[in-house]
């Protein structure tokens, strides 16, 4: 089964209703099956084929969804790109997938023309205006060459390649089928969220990742896609936007735009009651964020925990698990939720063998909805879907009940003094201190333990601390070995371009000159 089913289905039996709202564009679902099918014909009409790869780097707008669509309807694989990359890591991903068709904003396009040379294997550059040798979007909407029946595509051909966001190396493509985008779709509304047929559907995160890939099934089932305009996250915009439409369902929230959300909300300036469900996920959120949040917007969050070789969904926390866990004190409020219904998950120890519930291990899933493998990476899908399992490198355990709990990211765990220290442990407790905005911890070189724990830490608005301060506050509720060796403090934190706080990328600067993170490597 093709994706672009859904969507056929919608269009031929609800059409008249609103499918993309972007500030005053609107468009149908008869209009957005219209424009998809043309996008497809005048791609093919150039000269792709059944089963190339069409990268795009566009900022949020509808033309992301009309261009996935397109892609699906067509038989092409779609190739999404965050926005906020250089031009350089642009053309590696338009390279690394030998992408036949390229299509990006006018923001991006002098980056394009000023290196050309990276972009010269690729047979079409289309832009959202033409200029330096690219087709104008536009011309792929001419309706003469519109499909008038979508590919007959099967559930195990290439749909998407899900780039990631390359901390360890290079970004490595996921590949997705239609039917891992399937499982992702059915699995969403089974267990996140069950949107309904007209339900108001707001994209506040970029539509190349995670709210993007929720718009699979929010336009399965007809909703109103509102996609915030605007260039980055602005609560109050996302306020207003839901007071005005009776927003239902926020499709996808990082962790660092619900602490803004929470932080800029002014009790009594919106009426948010409409709001029935926020998705979030992509990094971990830190308990006494979490319970802020639910003060302030209520009952309404819903946490998923998948990757990009996961996409969406491996566990998850329901609202009504958030709302008992929070108001009982139930440590559960701090794990990422039970595993989906159509998931496996287990952990396991470093022999593969899986380790007895309560003891840490790696996270390990099958399931159609773990991805095919890696675009021309043998050796390391190999590595990541050994025995039968993708093996997602995240440290974690597994309760009585079943919930799961993330400490970290494998190659995040400090080993200081032969003690595995996790950083996501300390983090919560300073995030407790009440001068504390957030905090990050990570390793670093020490000539005795190996490992130091190192923090970073953003203080409260007109609030300071000193060193001795945040330590002493740790010694409260961690083990002495566990306390910060050294404490630095910044106004903010660097993200990614998905939100995500750049934990490698902060510690890798006090690494630099060691060969290896063992004290002792430094390279001459």
């Amino acid at each position: 089964m093709n994706t672009y089913a859904f969507l056929a289905k919608v269009a031929k039996y609800s059409g008249a209703d609103l499918a993309i709202r972007w500030g005053d564009e609107r468009h149908t679902y008869r209009q957005f099956d219209q424009r998809a099918r043309a996008i497809a014909g005048n791609l093919l009409a150039r000269g792709l084929k059944e089963g190339d790869r069409v990268c795009f780097v566009l900022p949020n707008s509808p033309r992301i969804l009309e261009v996935i669509f397109g892609c699906f309807a067509a038989g092409l694989v779609v190739v999404p790109i965050n926005a906020r990359l250089h031009t350089k890591e642009i053309a590696y991903i338009a390279d690394n997938s030998g992408a036949r068709a390229l299509i990006y904003g006018a923001e991006y396009a002098e980056g394009v023309e000023e290196h050309g040379s990276l972009f010269a294997q690729l047979p079409l550059r289309i832009c959202l205006k033409a200029r330096g040798g690219a087709i104008a979007f536009d011309e792929l909407l001419d309706a003469s060459n519109a499909l008038i029946a979508h590919a007959d595509a099967g559930s195990d051909a290439l749909a998407w390649l899900f780039y990631t966001s390359g901390t360890t190396g290079k970004p490595k493509g996921a590949t997705w089928s239609h039917r891992t985008i399937r499982a992702v779709i059915m699995n969403y509304l089974a267990d996140v969220h069950n949107i309904s047929r007209g339900e108001g559907v707001l994209h506040a995160a970029p539509l190349s990742h995670g709210s993007g890939i929720v718009a699979m099934p929010a336009i399965a089932r007809g909703a109103q896609n509102v996609i915030l305009h605007g260039a980055s996250f602005d609560p109050q915009e996302m306020f207003r936007s839901i007071e005005e439409l009776k927003i239902g369902h926020i499709a996808f929230l990082a962790p660092t735009q619900i602490v803004k959300a929470t932080e800029e909300f002014v009790p009594g300036s919106y009426d948010l009651s409409s709001l029935r469900s926020i998705c979030y996920g992509g990094a971990p959120i830190y308990i006494e964020h979490l319970r802020k949040a639910h003060t302030v917007f209520g009952p309404v969050f819903s946490q998923i925990y998948g990757q990009g070789e996961a996409p969406i969904t491996i566990t998850g926390l329901r609202p009504e698990e958030h709302v008992r866990f929070i108001e009982s004190g139930d440590p559960r409020v701090g794990s990422a939720g039970s595993i989906r219904t159509d998931v496996e998950m287990r952990i396991v120890g470093p022999d593969d063998k899986e380790a007895p519930t309560g003891e840490t291990g790696e996270v390990v899933a099958r399931g159609d909805v773990v991805m095919l493998g890696y675009w021309n990476n043998p050796e390391a899908t190999a590595e990541t879907l050994a025995n039968g399992w993708l093996h997602t490198g995240d440290i974690g355990k597994v309760d009585e009940h079943g919930y799961l709990y993330l400490l970290d990211r494998a190659k995040d765990v400090i080993i200081s003094g032969g003690n595995n220290i996790y950083p996501r442990e300390i983090e919560e407790v300073l995030v407790m201190h009440p001068d504390i905005s957030t905090a990050v911890v990570f390793g670093v070189p020490d000539d005795y333990w190996g490992e130091a724990v190192h923090a970073v830490i953003v203080a409260e608005p007109g609030r300071s601390l000193t060193k001795e301060q945040v330590i002493d506050h740790c010694l409260g509720s961690l083990a002495s070995y566990k306390k910060p060796k050294s404490v630095e403090f910044r106004d903010v934190l660097p993200v990614s371009g998905y939100g995500k706080v750049q934990r490698r990328e902060m510690r890798e600067v006090h690494w630099a000159g060691y060969s290896s993170k063992v004290v002792g490597g430094k390279a001459g």
